[in-house]
This record gives structure tokens, sequence and C-alpha cells, in this order.
């Protein structure tokens, strides 16, 4: 698959802005792939850094399916917002997720591009952006760490989430999980 225009965009646009941590290409390729699931209705990001991961998410989904992206970098934020404008139904938030975004859920997809470092300190917050039966997807992983690590233990062992481990490349891993679709609203039990 050649990279759509809309990613083309965003990568020239991370390359003038020398941001370095945009999400790499396998795991565009992935979020591509669970965008473009059918009967999405609403999908977010946390951590839009310069419009890579999103990029890859909005040409994937119908047209008329809300995305809401969050970056805390003013200068990112503004960035990311321009290269997204001619899409009424994309829009890009400046400042913290935990203050905007909870008035943005539930979504049905989530990609946790940030934030998801300290899951005892705002993980059960992630949780309760996501709808019944949503997918969320982490990246950024590094690949059989031999301590314990606190990102892995909450997602995989989450009482209310099934997720697995994948490798996007021999060096790199995600998270991919989705919510017990007997959840009620914003990952309450029901």
């Amino acid at each position: 698959m050649t990279d759509p225009p809309l990613v083309q965009r965003a990568l020239a646009l991370e390359r003038e802005l020398g941001f370095e941590r945009s999400c790499i290409r396998e795991v565009g390729l992935l979020l591509h792939v669970l965008a473009a699931q059918r009967g999405r209705t609403r999908v977010g990001e946390l951590g839009t850094g310069c419009g890579v991961g999103a990029a890859w998410i909005v040409s994937a989904l119908p047209p008329t399916v809300p995305f809401v992206t969050v970056e805390l970098d003013e200068t990112r934020a503004r960035a990311a917002a321009g290269l997204f404008a001619d899409d009424e139904n994309v829009t890009v938030l400046q400042g913290d997720w935990h203050e905007l975004m909870p008035r943005e859920a539930p979504f049905d997809l989530l990609f946790l591009d940030s934030g998801k470092q300290h899951p005892g300190v705002d993980g059960a917050d992630v949780v309760g952006l996501l709808a019944p039966g949503a997918t969320i997807l982490m990246d950024d992983l590094t690949p059989k760490l031999p301590d314990a690590d606190p990102v892995r233990e909450f997602w995989l062992n989450h009482p209310q989430i099934a997720a697995l481990e994948i490798l996007t490349t021999p060096e790199t891993a995600a998270i991919v999980g989705t919510v017990n679709g007997r959840t009620g609203k914003a990952g309450t039990a029901s």
C-alpha cells in the first residue's frame, strides 16, 4: 500500500517541525485497518504530534465519522489543525487530554499515542473514554522487557479489556484491545 496523500503531508509537516516521535509506518497501517472497520461512529487519539497517526486514521474513516485528537504542545496542535483544516469532521484540540477528551467521549476506536506511561495514575481515565465494544491501540512498546512493565500489566490484565501484544517490527510492539461488550457507558460495569 502506498502512503495516503494525507499521511504524506503529515510526514512532510513532521520533517518541517523536526518532530521525531510520530508513529511508525507499521503502526500507521494497523491504525488504517482498524479505522476502516465497518461501524465506526466516533474515533479519538491522545497525542496528535504532527498528525501522522491521525492521518492514517482519517484516510480510512468514512468522511462522516467524527475524529477528535488532542495535543499538549501548542505549536504542533496548531500545525496539525492546519493539516486537517479542510475536513469538517476532524477536530484538533490543544491542551491536556484529561480535561478535554471526556466531553468528547465515548470513542469506539482510540489511539493512545501519549500518556500511557502511568496507567496506575490515569489508566482508568482512558478506559472511561471507551464505548462498549471499543478498540484501543497503543504503540511505542519495547518487546520482551526483562523487568515488570506497568503499562503491559495494566492493559493485558484489565478485567474489562481483552488485549494482546503484537510485534510491529522486530524491535517494537503495540497493544491492541477491545472493551468487553457487556461493559456499560464509558467503561463502567453495568
